[in-house]
């Protein structure tokens, strides 16, 4: 027996494996290695790597189906909003806006027609307001309680019976020849002015700014579906070409078959894409452009004429801030200046004759509006108050005469407009129609005609 020199320690035995505990199954180290070891195999044997390639192609066709349907759904449903919800929304709150306008201008036309006031105009004033009233309810039901409009609609709904109530008491007084009729329609101007018809205006704002982001949604450019496609596309060609190098075969009738189905997509998407996009923003540019400036030039007209009305009804005792001149008269002033500049604006964005030519016919009438107005306040500042009111208010040869015109020549123009954009969308949203589904479909026949062309090559290692 030997021993170890002395003053050196005796080395312990090197660790052999240790034996997993009792209970605990060893790592499955071995299988996972295999299963490796199987795939490096079978992709180093030209039928492991047929196998991988197909999978892999069939993947990328069922990925573009996907994303395009994803992408071109959600574009698709941004214009429909936009045909059946967004614009015809904005559109109500524009008439609300209109009616509301509309109403206390023929609620100041009644009052300065003395206590018998006339019947057309009282039933237009109740039209004016049961409208007004019709579309506030319409618009309740279409839109959340979460958003602003909703809270808008509320304040409106609030409002009106107290312009209502006070435009009653106005007419009463007004009947029985007291004064005090006329402090009530001012009061009634007030929150018309200062509290109803900017609340009607933020509305209208906040509906045409969702309609904007709806255009947008739906216009905006499919990416990732395009780029899908591109490389799709790339893959099957590619994968053809190997094909043909390494067996002399031009055709492969599945692999064709998926890049015919791959191609039929990507045309689809892009050329439906792009009359989509164009249609909507035509809808947009010579549609509502238009059409919100119509809006504003009518408002514009209406209050115009109510002030117009209002200084007769006043007699100077409502003055501006500082006090030096009447207030109705400034504001009828403003607002003429606010109307000829977007009837300019409405001019020039009109497309063809049938939108230009009621535009034209505006901005004459509202020329002739003017004169006849100042003819009148001089009329007025002569003491002459009754020749004054036969000027604004007459049959003939007044401005009430021209206003009409105005204001019809703006619903011609609008109408127009209105038929453009719903033309214009629908042709955009109908470009998008079938697109996600067929996406969908191709994708998948797609997919199976290459595992199809895969395995027909497969099958001549067999």
């Amino acid at each position: 027996m030997t021993y170890p020199p002395s003053g050196t320690a005796p080395r312990e035995p090197a660790p052999g494996p240790r034996a997993a505990p009792v209970g605990v199954p060893a790592p499955r180290r071995g299988a996972r290695t295999a299963a490796v070891g199987r795939l490096r195999s079978a992709a180093t044997t030209e039928p492991g790597r047929l196998r991988i390639l197909g999978a892999v192609l069939a993947l990328l066709v069922v990925v573009f189906g996907v994303v395009t349907y994803l992408e071109i759904a959600a574009r698709a449903e941004a214009a429909h909003d936009v045909v059946t919800r967004s614009q015809p929304l904005s559109a109500d709150a524009a008439d609300i806006y209109r009616s509301l306008a509309d109403a206390d201008t023929m609620a100041a036309s009644g009052f300065l027609a003395g206590a018998q006031e006339p019947k057309d105009v009282h039933e237009q004033y109740e039209r004016d307001i049961k409208e007004a009233s019709r579309l506030l309810v319409k618009a309740a039901a279409s839109t959340d309680a979460s958003t602003s409009s909703h809270r808008e609609i509320t304040t409106l709904g609030e409002l009106l019976p107290e312009y209502t109530g006070l435009v009653e008491r106005a007419r009463a007084n007004n009947r029985q020849g007291l004064p005090l009729g006329g402090a009530y329609l001012r009061y009634a101007n007030q929150k018309m002015t200062n509290e109803l018809l900017p609340a009607a205006e933020r509305l209208y704002a906040a509906e045409t700014g969702r309609l904007a982001t709806d255009s947008s949604d739906a216009r905006r450019w499919p990416f990732l579906s395009l780029a899908a496609g591109v490389v799709t596309l790339a893959a099957l060609v590619w994968m053809q070409r190997r094909n043909y190098r390494r067996t002399n075969r031009v055709l492969n009738h599945g692999l064709l078959a998926a890049t015919a189905a791959a191609t039929v997509v990507l045309l689809w998407l892009s050329v439906g894409h792009t009359v989509a996009r164009a249609e909507m923003r035509d809808a947009m540019v010579h549609g509502q452009e238009s059409l919100d400036v119509l809006n504003k030039a009518r408002i514009n007209s209406l209050k115009a004429r109510a002030n117009e009305n209002l200084t007769l009804v006043a007699r100077g005792a409502v003055l501006t801030p500082d006090g030096t001149r009447d207030k109705y008269e400034t504001d009828y002033g403003t607002g003429m200046k606010a109307l000829a500049a977007q009837l300019a604006g409405a001019e020039k964005l009109a497309d063809d004759s049938s939108g230009s030519k009621p535009v034209a016919s505006a901005i004459t009438s509202v020329t002739e509006w003017q004169d006849r107005h100042r003819k009148a306040r001089t009329t007025d500042d002569r003491g002459d108050y009754d020749g004054a009111l036969k000027q604004i208010i007459g049959p003939k040869g007044s401005t009430g005469e021209c206003f009409e015109l105005v204001d019809g020549a703006l619903r011609q123009a609008l109408a127009h407009e209105q038929g453009e954009f719903d033309a214009a969308a629908r042709s955009g949203r109908g470009a998008l129609g079938g697109l996600p589904a067929g996406a969908a479909v191709l994708a998948v026949l797609g997919a199976v005609a290459a595992i199809v062309g895969v395995n027909r090559r497969l099958s001549e290692y067999r």
